[in-house]
């Protein structure tokens, strides 16, 4: 462990939880190595670490779901059996996921009892439910309406019924994975007013996060991980967020910076009054125009058209009326016609629809442009010869120029890491099939590019979003991710509820502003 200033304990802080030389091998990997940790009472402590390094085998083996092969765990001085999830929840640990788990046809007080009473029980008691929840609620500032159906919550109030549903078990330690990735800052700043609260009241917390301000604003101290080991620990006001970055990546990060783009460019891509259809995801009346030389990024809270939207770019979705055009002609929703007129897609799904895991990397490298001459002969309808030499060489120089790591062009897809794994995505994307040629392609249209990035890849990503758009390329860059659209947007605009702002160059916008718009509150946002 590199050398750190003394950690000192929580104010009146006592021990709670224990980590004590956790090893967790799979085969010949070791995906924990050693890892000692200590948590105190009234304590936030920040797990950060690459994709890969450990965080998530770490807090499975807390919970029971991994066994670890060596090492062992004390919550409040007791042993925690391995291999128990119950006994860990009996012990007052609780976990609230990125991706929340209730269900939307029922009501706030059903989500929370629901799995907290036996199953043999002949009936619910739901007047002591409601109770204690009114309680519970009332005790960390959370309120919150017990007959409040989830569907038709805000993405901050569903957060805090997973907050309220793990607090209502008897959780006194809580684990927090990116708590912020899905939220206005506005949610935002209210979780961070919640999490003041528990921790004044005695709760501990295990903060995990890729928001490194995020990070120091709220922890007392940070632990992280690199390669399964713990490589540093520090108090929170002794380091900084460049250190952090170079703690988790093993070499110094430097954010990308982008220079005001030229006078934008000709028109690429224009929509004018467009909606589809798909139920709440869809967009109504959206109007949008993407110039070469130009990034239009579109902020908002995931759910609210996005999907919609880049679907639509990318052929794979029509237009139920209004009109999209392509280069001054109708756009076809025909995905390949699309890519052969120089569209580029990197979908926000890496694993689902980014690549065919089960498929060697140099077959991912090619599958968008597999019928082209360059890759493949026409034999007889419906029946290609692919160029397997001209393909690799494809493939080859993707993995070379975009660095993807993993083992060669044949292995599959699927053992990339994420990191790896959407730098294919990219080479694919931004890659022309000819060696000699530089072209960019005409639009890039990239969703959520650096969604579960650890902080050199993202950095990575977003340097060759920057460089593409200094080459003439048009990109739609959609995100969850407030930095990155006011890091990387020329232009931005907010989209809510299937439609979308005006919009301004990113200088015209503030963060409370685009808050306000991520919440449908458009009549406050910049005139």
């Amino acid at each position: 462990m590199e050398a750190l200033s003394p950690v000192g304990e929580a104010a009146g802080g006592t021990p709670v939880l224990r980590l004590s030389g956790i090893t967790k091998r799979f085969g010949p990997l070791v995906a924990n190595d050693a890892i000692s940790l200590t948590l105190h009472a009234g304590e936030v402590l920040a797990l950060l670490g690459e994709n890969g390094a450990g965080k998530s085998t770490l807090m499975s083996i807390l919970f029971g779901h991994y066994v670890a092969d060596e090492g062992r765990i004390e919550a409040f001085g007791q042993p925690l059996p391995p291999g128990h999830p119950q006994a860990a929840l009996a012990a007052g640990i609780g976990m609230v996921h990125q991706h929340f788990t209730l269900a939307d046809n029922l009501s706030v007080l059903d989500n929370i009892v629901m799995g907290s009473e036996p199953l043999w029980q002949p009936f619910t008691r739901r007047a002591a439910a409601r109770e204690r929840l009114e309680v519970v609620a009332r005790r960390f500032g959370l309120p919150v309406s017990p007959d409040a159906r989830v569907a038709t919550l805000s993405v901050g109030e569903r957060q805090r019924v997973e907050i309220l549903k793990a607090l209502y078990r008897g959780a006194r330690i809580l684990i927090l994975d990116e708590p912020t990735a899905v939220l206005t800052p506005q949610e935002s700043e209210a979780l961070f007013d919640t999490l003041g609260q528990m921790v004044a009241q005695g709760l501990s917390i295990i903060f995990i996060s890729h928001k490194l301000g995020e990070v120091l604003r709220v922890s007392h101290r940070v632990a992280v991980l690199r390669q399964g080991r713990l490589v540093a620990e520090a108090r929170a006001a002794d380091t900084t967020q460049a250190q952090l970055a170079q703690w988790m990546v093993g070499h110094a990060v430097e954010a990308p910076v982008r220079q005001p783009a030229s006078a934008a460019g000709a028109e690429v891509c224009v929509l004018d009054g467009v909606s589809t259809d798909g139920g709440a995801g869809a967009l109504h009346g959206v109007s949008l125009t993407l110039r070469a030389g130009q990034i239009t990024a579109i902020a908002g809270v995931s759910g609210n058209g996005q999907v919609a939207l880049a679907e639509l770019l990318c052929g794979t979705r029509k237009a139920q009326s209004g009109r999209v055009e392509l280069l001054g002609a109708p756009l076809a929703a025909q995905p390949a016609r699309l890519v052969a007129q120089g569209v580029a897609r990197i979908p926000e799904d890496r694993h689902a629809v980014g690549v065919v895991g089960d498929l060697p990397v140099w077959e991912n490298a090619v599958a968008e442009r597999l019928r082209t001459p360059a890759f493949s002969r026409r034999l007889l309808p419906g029946l290609r010869w692919v160029r397997r030499a001209a393909a690799r060489a494809h493939a080859a120089r993707i993995q070379q120029a975009f660095d993807v790591r993993g083992g060669g062009l044949d292995v599959p897809a699927r053992s990339l890491s994420g990191g790896n794994m959407q730098k294919l995505i990219l080479g694919r994307a931004l890659t022309a099939p000819d060696a000699g040629s530089t072209a960019v392609p005409r639009l890039i249209v990239a969703h959520q590019p650096t969604w579960g990035l650890d902080i050199g890849a993202v950095a990575y990503v977003q340097r060759q979003l920057i460089a593409a758009r200094d080459a003439g390329a048009a990109v739609l860059l959609i995100s969850d991710d407030l930095d990155e659209v006011l890091a990387l947007g020329d232009q931005v605009a907010v989209m809510h509820g299937g439609q979308l702002t005006p919009t301004r160059p990113a200088e015209a916008w503030t963060r409370e502003a685009i808050g306000l718009a991520m919440a449908g509150e458009t009549e406050r946002t910049p005139a």
